[in-house]
């Protein structure tokens, strides 16, 4: 059993997937965990699992459902040592054929919401110079990716945002870390439309849900401003910010219409 910092933690996105792993983790480790998505009986279901689980419902592509978040976060009664902000969903397929109404509440939910959470998270723990604020990114963020051009937007936002906030609650002793994993196993492909990746991508392209999520806790713990799951990844990292962008650009563009 691993042991955190945080004695409280609350994970968004956390029915399925890296939000969902992390949330298992946390617990197994004695960490009191509030688990936020939309859909109550995964939640619930994840409480029977396991103890020390606390259930909010809240949909963040609304403005109610940020607010109910917003204000667990920042009840002093029950203080929040960890927030993690993995709730976001992507959209493949060709720009102009999408739908718009999709494309804003991803946009919603990935941007919006997650700027909101982080703002309440800082709120808090700056002025009581004690927290830990894990935003889950992409590996996309750092390049442009046709064809999941909104996703791939919405990440840059994210981990331009994160390594921000990690450099100004530096001096007050919270940290701050963007997880950028590559491409891992989750109902993202289904949700995304990208099931056709799994046939796409060899099988060493793909990361672990499990590794993702613990490179993700360990890298908020040891205060990284980025943290890459992948030794893969992390090679491809090294020469992305080696490769100037027009480069990206053709080749990311290339390897989707193939």
């Amino acid at each position: 059993m691993t042991s955190y910092p945080f004695a409280s933690a609350l994970v968004t996105g956390a029915s399925s997937g890296i939000g969902e792993v992390i949330a298992g983790m946390l617990a197994d480790s004695g960490v009191a965990t509030v688990v936020v998505a939309r859909r109550a009986d995964r939640l619930e279901s994840l409480a029977e699992r396991r103890r020390g689980i606390e259930v909010l419902v809240a949909d963040l592509a609304t403005d109610d459902g940020q607010a109910a978040v917003v204000a667990r976060i920042t009840d002093e009664q029950r203080a929040i040592d960890l927030v993690v902000n993995n709730a976001g969903f992507g959209t493949s397929g060709d720009f102009h054929q999408l739908d718009p109404d999709r494309l804003a509440e991803e946009i919603e939910v990935n941007v919006a919401a997650l700027t909101r959470l982080s703002q309440a998270a800082l709120s808090v723990m700056v002025p009581r110079e004690r927290g830990w604020l894990l935003n889950v990114s992409s590996f996309a963020s750092f390049q442009p990716a046709p064809h999941l051009a909104v996703y791939a937007a919405t990440k840059a936002y994210v981990t331009s945002l994160t390594e921000s906030l990690h450099e100004e609650a530096k001096p007050s002793g919270v940290h701050v870390t963007a997880l950028c994993p590559g491409l891992t196993h989750t109902e993202f492909q289904r949700v995304s439309n990208t099931q056709h990746y799994s046939n796409d991508y060899p099988s060493i392209a793909w990361t672990s849900v499990d590794d993702v999520a613990r490179t993700g806790l360990d890298g908020v713990v040891a205060n990284k401003a980025l943290v890459v799951p992948g030794a893969q990844y992390k090679v491809m990292s090294a020469v992305t910010n080696m490769t100037p962008r027009w480069l990206r650009r053709k080749a990311s563009a290339q390897v989707r219409r193939n």
